[in-house]
């Protein structure tokens, strides 16, 4: 069945960085889509970073210049690097693949990430 196990989350200081990882079993990760979705409490999830099959990416203008999204296919993973974390940043991050269609789209379980002011 289809996997992606995300990490990376944790407690930072506003200002500070990190890493977080998802790595996914069973699809063809190369043909996938990958992003990273950010649901805070009460707010609606919101695409935070994608990257595309041909390594194309976009960003959320709440987090361009802050957060780089990279994958490696030889892992079948995907990082978003994050520096420079505001409070606002605080929400589950969620790692999604997509495949063409909905059909075809998973998600991750999800990790916290907490920004302190």
């Amino acid at each position: 069945q289809v996997q992606l196990v995300e990490s990376g989350g944790g407690l930072v200081q506003a200002g500070g960085s990190l890493r977080l990882s998802c790595t996914a079993s069973g699809i063809i990760f190369s043909l996938n889509n990958m992003s990273w979705y950010r649901q805070a409490p009460g707010k609606q999830r919101e695409l935070v970073a994608r990257i595309t099959t041909t390594l194309s990416t976009n960003y959320a203008d709440s987090v361009k210049g802050r957060f780089t999204i990279s994958r490696d296919n030889a892992k079948n993973t995907v990082y978003l690097q994050m520096n420079s974390l505001k409070p606002e940043d605080t929400a589950v991050y969620l790692c999604n693949a997509y495949w063409g269609s909905s059909r075809f789209e998973y998600w991750g379980q999800g990790t916290q990430v907490t920004v302190s002011s």
